[in-house]
């Protein structure tokens, strides 16, 4: 590789960590910067369209506190990743490495300081997460994407700069779209987070919805993202209850959708609230209860704090209590416009050149 400069990015095996620095290597991509990619196996799973010149597939393996035998093969593992990670850089001569959390990204960040290497850290959530934490002392600078960065020690919130998330260019789009306000067509609502493992969601929202009165459920039109072995049953509840209904384990065009939703529920995922507040889309959020950190409800924050969204947590979850948040935004006529203002408020559509601009800077 010769010419312009060369970014390590360096991300979690995860969407949730992949997407973000995917968003981030097409604008540094874009100002004529070289990009090379350091994950794991699970990471490539998300990177099949990921811009870069060459991939670094580095070990790295997470443990439990007080199990001294895991912790020893992690230690070995990330060792071996962070040896592989120097020759590489050594060969490389990378101007900034960029690490977006989760244990694969941890060898990366572990090797640049030999070469002298400065590095940046984004925290997707509005909680730090435990690789960036240990981490974040050593960066030369923090980006989060929430206005409040929990679990952020003295020293590191003197490096931190709110830079928003970055998102999807499908969902940047929708920044500039009025929202479609219903008028006598259609309500649609979008149900999302219900294919990995959400049996509350996939099974509590058509539960809500019957219960709704029969003239708005005949106007409704409900696009749902549920379990496979939900399906049926929710088939037949929609069914019973006279709700026209379109099921699926998985949506691929999630922004198109996420375009004609007048209403969104699911959980409260940095992506989700993030790509929320540029489409400027109602929401009610559930945030999971078995998150790291309880982030997820930090992450809602930002959505309800401003009146966005309304969550419910999930120990108070029934079907009654969503069917009343769904008539609170459907019964006064001027609830969802100015709910889907609220959320446009506080999205940052230019979150990847934000966190571009702060890169450019470190390694300059």
């Amino acid at each position: 590789m010769t010419g312009s400069r060369l970014a390590v990015v360096a991300a979690g095996g995860t969407g949730g960590h992949l997407f973000p620095a995917e968003a981030l290597a097409r604008e540094l991509a874009d100002r004529g910067w070289r990009i090379v990619l350091a994950t794991d196996a699970r990471g490539a799973a998300y990177a099949a369209n990921f811009p870069a010149d060459e991939r670094l597939a580095l070990d790295a393996a997470t443990f439990r506190t007080g199990d001294p035998i895991g912790m020893a093969r992690a230690g070995l593992r990330i060792a071996t990743g962070v040896a592989r990670a120097r020759r590489a850089f050594k060969r490389l001569k990378p101007a900034v490495v960029v690490g977006f959390g989760g244990y694969p990204s941890l060898p990366a960040l572990l090797a640049a300081p030999a070469g002298k290497i400065p590095t940046v850290i984004h925290e997707q959530n509005a909680v730090l997460g435990r690789v960036n934490r240990q981490m974040a002392r050593r960066a030369s600078a923090v980006a989060c994407a929430f206005p409040t960065l929990e679990k952020a020690g003295a020293r590191t919130r003197t490096k931190v700069r709110v830079v928003g998330n970055p998102v999807r260019p499908e969902i940047r789009a929708l920044y500039e779209r009025p929202f479609p306000e219903p008028g006598q067509g259609p309500l649609r609502i979008l149900v999302t987070g219900g294919s990995q493992g959400a049996r509350l969601l996939s099974e509590c929202t058509p539960a809500a919805i019957a219960q709704l009165p029969e003239d708005l459920r005949l106007r409704l039109h409900v696009t749902q993202q549920t379990r496979p072995d939900s399906m049926e049953h929710a088939r037949r509840i929609y069914g019973n209850a006279l709700v026209e209904a379109e099921l699926s384990p998985f949506f691929r065009d999630m922004a198109g959708r996420l375009s004609a939703a007048h209403i969104v529920i699911g959980r409260s995922g940095a992506s989700t609230v993030c790509e929320l507040a540029v489409a400027g889309r109602p929401s009610i959020l559930v945030p999971l209860a078995i998150a790291m950190d309880d982030h997820q409800r930090f992450n809602a924050r930002l959505l309800s704090d401003v009146g966005a969204a309304e969550t419910i947590p999930e120990k108070r979850l029934t079907p009654e209590r969503l069917a009343e948040a769904i008539l609170r935004l459907v019964e006064d006529p001027t609830a969802l416009a100015t709910a889907a203002a609220a959320a446009r408020s506080v999205a940052r559509p230019d979150a990847a050149e934000r966190l571009a601009d702060l890169v450019e800077q470190v390694a300059a």
